[in-house]
């Protein structure tokens, strides 16, 4: 071995302290610190060293610890994902909603369509333009808008066939990354239905405005009698007399107005709990007959029931169908009169679907009118109905009680043969 060599073997360790010293400074410099301020303070000297000697040669002699840098293991090619493959992932989570969702690329054809999409418009093969299955300029027009600026656009579309629908529409670009960082955009247009919240509004608007003007009516007639029979009539028995018989008329009037009004916001509130009672529509029936055997004789009118021999029991609430029934009874009474009877029939039971049907002899109704029966304050006359003492909401009231209780209400008319209304269960 030569002094060469010798010179640089004893030069290592020397070399490889200093490299430690290098490593460890901080943590010396600072226990050195904290041994100065501990001398300054008045501590034990000896201690003092001892413990600052003892952790600089724990610190020098322990082994360095080895950072280890892990790199990213590139993904292969075919493993790194495909614009093909974000596309299904993204068509995955649509396809669960129950909104129509379409999604386009920049040429405007249809990538892929949830199946909400298919049920309100129609399949279409991948790769179709939009406009052969939208061909609202509207929807066009929007599309082509968000394409070329790249900003979303909201607008409702109205369809009228096969029925009235409204839509609140958004067409928004997607960014969909993909396996080596590159991005595709790709276009959703997506369909909100406003068809029922646009009823129910129209229906509340119309609701009011009927309710104002069925109101006004007798309130108005109330007030002039009161201001006739406070003027020129303060000292007349005769037109008092006659005054407030049609006071108490309209008050009257009013009061059945209210109870429907009342019994309609009831029902609509308990609209989707369906009755858990049984009842037996045989005895209810006649129940309801001999309830309105006092208004049939005052209208010249018979009332004839057709039962069967045995039960027929539906589910429902009692005191509901009575009132179903009693209405569909009283207008038959009330405006199929000349024909001087009404049958009522049941049929079915014992596990056979159950029928009542309510026919009359009288004028019956144009077929234009069936149709809107049951709306709210829809009368096909008005004169004959007031008349009548009819506040236009009884067969309204009808259809919530029979949509509560799963059944339906047919109604079949001729003009000159009479009327049928027939509830099935």
């Amino acid at each position: 071995m030569t002094a060469m060599d010798e010179s640089t073997m004893q030069a290592q360790p020397l070399r490889r302290l200093l490299a430690r010293l290098g490593q460890e400074w901080p943590v010396l410099a600072t226990s050195t610190a904290i041994a100065i301020v501990a001398l300054i303070s008045g501590g034990d000297r000896v201690a003092v060293i001892g413990l600052w000697a003892l952790m600089a040669l724990v610190t020098l002699l322990r082994r360095p610890a080895r950072i280890v840098v892990e790199r990213p293991v590139a993904m292969p090619l075919s493993a790194q994902p495909s614009p093909q493959a974000s596309l299904r992932a993204v068509s995955a989570a649509l396809g669960g909603l129950d909104a129509p969702v379409f999604v386009l690329n920049r040429e405007e054809q249809i990538l892929f369509q949830n199946g909400a999409a298919e049920q309100a418009f129609g399949g279409v093969p991948e790769g179709v333009h939009i406009s052969a299955r939208l061909r609202a300029p509207a929807v066009l027009d929007k599309v082509g808008d968000t394409i070329a600026t790249g900003r979303p656009n909201r607008f409702e579309l109205s369809e009228r066939l096969p029925s009235e629908r409204v839509y609140g529409v958004l067409i928004a670009p997607v960014e969909m990354p993909y396996g080596d960082g590159g991005r595709e955009t790709v276009y959703m247009l997506s369909f909100r239905d406003l068809s029922e919240s646009r009823r129910i509004d129209r229906m509340r608007t119309d609701f009011v405005a009927n309710a104002s003007h069925e109101l006004r009516t007798p309130l108005a007639s109330l007030r002039g009698f009161i201001e006739t029979m406070q003027g020129p009539a303060r000292n007349d028995e005769k037109a008092r007399e006659r005054f407030l018989a049609i006071m108490l008329e309209q008050a009257t009037r009013m009061s059945r107005l209210v109870d429907d009004l009342l019994s309609l916001s009831r029902l609509e509130l308990k609209a989707h709990q369906a009755p858990a009672q049984t009842v037996d529509l045989v005895p209810l029936l006649g129940h309801v007959r001999d309830a309105l055997l006092p208004l049939a004789e005052e209208l010249d009118v018979e009332i004839a029931l057709h039962l069967p021999d045995g039960a027929a029991e539906v589910e429902g609430d009692r005191d509901e169908l009575v009132q179903v029934f009693e209405n569909l009874m009283e207008n038959a009474c009330k405006y199929g009169q000349e024909g001087k009877t009404v049958d009522v029939t049941l049929t079915g039971g014992e596990g056979r679907p159950v029928e009542v049907t309510v026919s009359d002899r009288g004028p019956g109704i144009a077929a234009e009118h069936v149709p809107r029966l049951t709306e709210r304050f829809y009368r096909v006359n008005v004169e004959a109905s007031r008349s009548k003492k009819g506040t236009g909401l009884g067969l309204a009231i009808v259809k919530h009680i029979l949509t509560r209780h799963r059944a339906r209400l047919v109604v079949r008319s001729q003009l000159g043969k009479g009327t049928d209304f027939t509830v099935r269960f």
